[in-house]
C-alpha cells in the first residue's frame, strides 16, 4: 500500500455555486477499451440526458484504455462534433488507471464515471451527484443491492456479486452495499487527498477506494438503480475475482498495520458555519465504552487468575502488585488498538508508559483496600479478598477510562485543526494528455488522440 502523506485535513464541504454556464461542474468519465461499436451511441445518449435533465455545466470524458480497434478515432469523431465531449489516451490497460489519470486532471469539482454499456438507468445520474454538489456527501454510488433496485442479470453474476461484498463486510468490515457497480462519483477536492492512498490500477480501484473513504469517515451515499446486464461484456470473472481476493488482503493488512495516514482525511464537524467552530466534539463514545467493558472484563478476569496463582507463592500485596502489573500491560495494549483504535507501533512505548501511571493509580485503590481488609480482619477468606479486589477494579476501572480517553489515548479529532481555505475549481480549460505534476502516475503515459495506437501489452 502506499503512504504518501495526503495534503492535509480536508476543509468543510461547500454546496457548489448554481451556474448553467462556465466552466463544468460535473466531469462524467467513460472508460473504454476496443469499444468501437458501443462508444458512438453510449456518448450520444448520455450528452442528450445531460443537455435535457443536468442543471449545471458539465463534460463527458473518454477513457481510452490502450484500445486496438478504431476506439481512437470514433472518440475522436465525437469529441470533433459535440464540444462537452473530450478524449484522453492512456497507453496501459487498466480501469483503475484511467480513472485515476482522468480525475487527476480534471478541473471539475464533481467527478463520475459510468460503463460504456450504460447498463445503469441514466435517471439515477442526477440523484448520484446531487449530494455531491450540495456538500452533503463526499463520495457517492449506485447500488444494485439495495431493496429497492431493480436488477436484471443471470443467477451466476448475482451470486458472485453478493459473495464478493459479503467477503468485504466480512474482511474489511465495509458497510456499503456495492462495491463494483460502475456507477460512481466523488468530490474532486475528496478525490485529490484520497487517490494517491489508492494503489490497485484495475477493477479493484472502486473497492479500494470506497473502504478507505469509510475508513477515514467521509460520507458515502447510495442510490438505488435499475440495472440491465450485459450479455456481452469482455470483463474476466475469474481473473477479475483472483485480483480482487488479493487486493482486499493487501487492504486488509495495510490497514491492520496502521500504515495509511486515514486521520488526515477527514471533515470538520458540521456543514452549517455555525458548526465549523464547535470544539471538543465527543467521537465514538458509545463505542469506545462497549470496547472498554469487554477489554476491562477479560482483564479482570486475567488479573484474578494471576492473583490467584501469585498468591500460591507470596503474600497477598506482592501477589496484587504483579497481577495487576502484568495485567495493566495487556490491557493497556487491547485497548490501544481495540477501544481507541490506535494502529501501528508509533507511540507504543509513550502509551504503555502512560498506563503504567494509571496502574499505579490502580494499584494505590486496591492495595489500599487489601490494607484495610487486612486492618479490619488478621486472617481475611481468599473469597472476600477477591470480593474487595472486584469492588477497587471497579472504582479503578471507571477512572481508568477516564483518563485513557482525556490522556492517553486522546482523540485527534477533537483537535481543532487550522482550517483549509474554500475550495475553488480551477477554470483552466481541460486538454488531453495533460495530468499535474503532483498527480502524475510513472507507470502511465498520457498521449494525444492518434489513429494507429495500439498496445497488447495486457490481454485483460
Amino acid at each position: 500500500m502506499r503512504t504518501d502523506s495526503s495534503p492535509g485535513t480536508l476543509p468543510a464541504r461547500e454546496h457548489l455555486p448554481a451556474a448553467p454556464a462556465g466552466p463544468p461542474v460535473l466531469d462524467v468519465v467513460i472508460p473504454v477499451y476496443n469499444e468501437e461499436k458501443d462508444l458512438q451511441p453510449c456518448v450520444r445518449r448520455l450528452h442528450e440526458h445531460l443537455v435535457r435533465t443536468f442543471p449545471y455545466a458539465f463534460r463527458i470524458t473518454i477513457a481510452d484504455n490502450a484500445s486496438t480497434d478504431t476506439t481512437p478515432q470514433v472518440a475522436g469523431r465525437l469529441a470533433a462534433e459535440i464540444p462537452e465531449v473530450s478524449t484522453f489516451r492512456l497507453e496501459q490497460k487498466g480501469r483503475g488507471r484511467a480513472l485515476r489519470a482522468v480525475w487527476s486532471a480534471s478541473d471539475a469539482p464533481v467527478l463520475a464515471y459510468m460503463d460504456v454499456d450504460l447498463s445503469t438507468d441514466l435517471n439515477a445520474l442526477l440523484p448520484l451527484v446531487a449530494p455531491l454538489i450540495s456538500g452533503h456527501s463526499d463520495v457517492a454510488i449506485g447500488s444494485r443491492l439495495a431493496r429497492s433496485s431493480r436488477v436484471v442479470r443471470g443467477p451466476k453474476r448475482e451470486f458472485i456479486s453478493r459473495a464478493y461484498n459479503l467477503i468485504l463486510r466480512g474482511s474489511l468490515q465495509a458497510r456499503f452495499s456495492d462495491a463494483q457497480c460502475g456507477f460512481k462519483a466523488i468530490r474532486r477536492d475528496v478525490a485529490q487527498v484520497l487517490l494517491p492512498l489508492v494503489e490497485d490500477t484495475g477493477w479493484f480501484f472502486d473497492t479500494e477506494m470506497l473502504v478507505l473513504a469509510e475508513r477515514a469517515g467521509l460520507r458515502i451515499h447510495e442510490v438505488p438503480v435499475d440495472w440491465v446486464d450485459d450479455p456481452d461484456s469482455t470483463v474476466h470473472i475469474v481473473r477479475t475475482a483472483t485480483d480482487d481476493l488479493k487486493g482486499v488482503w493487501r487492504v486488509g493488512r495495510a490497514l491492520a498495520s496502521g500504515s495509511l495516514p486515514l486521520d488526515r482525511i477527514t471533515r470538520p464537524f458540521g456543514d452549517d458555519p455555525r458548526d465549523r467552530d464547535i470544539k471538543d466534539v465527543p467521537q465514538g463514545l458509545a463505542r469506545q465504552l462497549v470496547g472498554f467493558c469487554v477489554v476491562g472484563a477479560l482483564s479482570t478476569l486475567f488479573y484474578l487468575l494471576l492473583y490467584s496463582g501469585f498468591r500460591v507463592f507470596t503474600g497477598s500485596q506482592s501477589a496484587n502488585a504483579l497481577a495487576l502489573l502484568v495485567s495493566a500491560v495487556a490491557n493497556t495494549a487491547a485497548n490501544r488498538r481495540l477501544t481507541f483504535g490506535v494502529r501501528g507501533r508509533g507511540g507504543s512505548v509513550r502509551h504503555q508508559a502512560q498506563g503504567l501511571v494509571v496502574f499505579g493509580i490502580g494499584l494505590a485503590l486496591t492495595s489500599g483496600s487489601l490494607a484495610a481488609l487486612n486492618a479490619a480482619t488478621s486472617e481475611p477468606a481468599h473469597s472476600t479478598e477477591l470480593a474487595v479486589l472486584v469492588a477497587a477494579n471497579l472504582a479503578a476501572t471507571v477512572l481508568r477510562f477516564l483518563l485513557f480517553r482525556a490522556w492517553v489515548f486522546p482523540d485527534r479529532r477533537e483537535v481543532d485543526p487550522p482550517r483549509a481555505a474554500s475550495p475553488s475549481y480551477d477554470t483552466t480549460p481541460f486538454r488531453a494528455g495533460e495530468v499535474a505534476d503532483s498527480w502524475r502516475d510513472a507507470t502511465v503515459q498520457l498521449m494525444p488522440v492518434r489513429p494507429h495506437d495500439t498496445d497488447a501489452r495486457d490481454s485483460r
